[in-house]
Formats: C-alpha cells, structure tokens, sequence
C-alpha cells in the first residue's frame, strides 16, 4: 500500500496496489482515446501527423496544425474535463444522500441551468453569447439553493424527492419556451440541450482545467467524511463527523462542479449516475481510491461519446450529450439487472 502525505500530513492518501492498477491502465485508456480523438473527424488525418502536430507544429501543413489545435483538441479536453466534473458530482450526491440513483440531472442542477440558457436563448437571443455560461451556472446554483431551503433539515433522500418534483416543473416551462418562441432560436435551444463539445474553445479548456483541479481537490479532502457517512448517521456521528455541515460540503462540491460543466458543455445525462457505479465494479475500494477511479471513468465516458458522435454517422455530428443516453440508459439497465441477480 502507498501512502501520499499533504498539508504537513492533515491529508494521507492511501493508494492499495489493486487501485493503483486500474488507476494506471484507466489513464492509459484515457490517453489512447484523447490520440484517437485527435485523428477522428471529417477531414482525414493520419495518427502519425495528428501526434506529430502537437509537438512540431512548424514541420505539418497549416490546415492540419489548425484543425488539431484550433478544433479537435480543445474539444477532447472538454470532453475530458466536463466528464470528470460530473462523475465527481454523482459521487458527492451519491454519498451525500445515499441513494445509488442521485445524479446531478434528478436533483434539478442540469435543468436549473438549462432553463436559464433557452429563457436567454429564446426571450433574450441578443444576449446569449455574451451570458450563456454565466446563466447556466448561476441557474443551476440557484435552483440547487431552492430545494435545499426547501428541505430545511430534513433527510436527505427529501433533497432528492424535491429534486424530481422541481425537475418537472423545469421541464414543462423549457418545453413552453420551445414550443411557443421563434422556430429558429427553439432550434438553437435544443441544439444546446442536447450536450455538444464541438464549439468549445481554449478558454473553455482553462475554466474546466481549473475547475477539475479545484473540485477534485476539495472532494478527495472530504474523502474520509464520505467513508464515515456511508457507514450512516450514527456511525458518523460516533466518528466525530459534523453530518449537516459535512453534507452541506459536500453539496456545494457538487453542485458547484456540475453547474460549471453543464454551463459549458450543456446537460450530459447519465455520467453523474454511471461513472461512481463503473468506478465500483472497477474496484471496491477506499472512498479516495474510488473518488480518482470515479473521475477517470466519467473523463473516459464522455470522451468516448464524443469520438462515437463524431464518427458513426460521418459527415453528420451526434452531440456527446445524445450519445451518452444512448449508452447509458441500457447500460445502467444492465448494471441494475446484474446487482439485483
């Protein structure tokens, strides 16, 4: 067992040698599909020039270096970034409320965002390039601040029960915007809807880079709460864990993550639930050792599905968000048959 010792030694990360495995081959997995991604596409580039482009610009055709710098790999890291947000999401909410089916779409996060963009979009179109990313993230907040004054005190599963009940309200009003405004601003709104990492850009890179590091940091420190509040409440408290604070931590993490993620890239349904279930049958192991396994997974979800829209109907895109529904909701099907067999 390795053993990384942080903040003089507050925080000791405990790696068994099972976890280190899957950890090495999953970022294997990881760097295999972000070279895959980088040949991928319409116009046809060789793996030798699109690997080579990274690292000699000057000697590969400026078409080539454009199409690799400008468009393909700024789009792999988003996929990459914005799917280990939203696995590390589904991993607080999972833990924090106990419920292997809490996913940062049930509980209203996504559609807080969501109907921020398609009001802009449809009511305000002027507006929408300047604010589509700040009204996501600020919707998604916002309606995550609502059902947890909502909920008061109560148990946790209630945070999800409002969740479900605010999700609906959500979608009927976004289905009213979309049903009733200007056919072509609709179009848009659901263009968005829909999940897509093909207009993203260097600055989005950088806002989800950062946010990666950031979250992730903050939930692997909260790893040994998660461990304890797993065990149930009175375990916890016994442990000398502060349960309202703790969940309260642990909920913004995750809001936090997923509205930041969603606000670029659109809602990703399915990530947040699938990857901390993959993530276990990858590896039963320590709250830390699964939190990493949980956001490699989600990283290699999302990029997976954006390799898989971009190629099986060539010259026509599917968006990532299509994509990982698609697989997800027969997947986490067959997860749930095989559990409960």
């Amino acid at each position: 067992m390795n053993v990384i010792r942080l903040f003089n030694q507050r925080l000791s990360i405990r790696f068994t040698t099972t976890a280190m495995m899957y950890i090495v081959l999953l970022l294997a997995l990881l760097f295999l599909l972000l070279a895959c991604s980088l040949f991928s596409g319409s116009y046809d580039i060789n793996m030798q020039d699109a690997l080579y482009s990274l690292f000699q610009q000057s000697l590969i055709d400026k078409k080539t270096s454009l199409i690799i710098w400008e468009f393909r790999l700024p789009r792999s890291l988003v996929a990459m970034f914005s799917g280990t947000l939203f696995a590390i999401s589904g991993a607080l909410l999972q833990n924090m409320t106990r419920n292997p089916l809490a996913d940062p779409s049930l509980v209203g996060i996504s559609h807080g965002a969501a109907l921020a963009v398609v009001t802009l979009t449809v009511l305000f179109p002027t507006y929408i390039d300047a604010w589509r990313e700040i009204s996501a993230f600020l919707g998604a907040v916002l309606v995550a601040i609502i059902i947890q004054w909502l909920r008061g005190d109560g148990h946790p599963l209630k945070f999800i029960l409002l969740g479900i009940g605010v999700v609906a309200f959500i979608s009927a009003i976004i289905s009213t915007l979309i049903t009733y405004g200007e056919f072509q601003l609709a179009m848009t709104a659901l263009a968005w809807l829909s999940g897509s990492t093909h207009t993203t850009n260097w600055q989005d890179v950088g806002i989800l880079a950062s946010s990666v590091i950031i979250f992730t940091s903050f939930a692997v420190y909260q790893s040994r709460v998660m461990s304890a509040i797993s065990l149930g409440d009175e375990v916890a408290i016994g442990l000398g864990v502060p349960i309202n604070r703790a969940m309260k931590v642990q909920l913004a993490i995750s809001v936090a993550a997923a509205a930041i993620a969603t606000a670029v890239v659109g809602p990703l349904g399915f990530v947040g639930l699938l990857a901390p279930h993959l993530a276990k049958r990858i590896s039963n192991t320590s709250a830390t050792n699964h939190l990493i396994l949980t956001a490699l997974t989600g990283a290699i979800l999302v990029l997976g599905a954006d390799i898989i829209g971009r190629i099986a109907l060539a010259p026509t895109q599917l968006a990532a968000g299509l994509v990982t529904s698609l697989i997800g909701a027969p997947l986490f099907a067959y997860l749930l048959i095989k559990k409960s067999s």
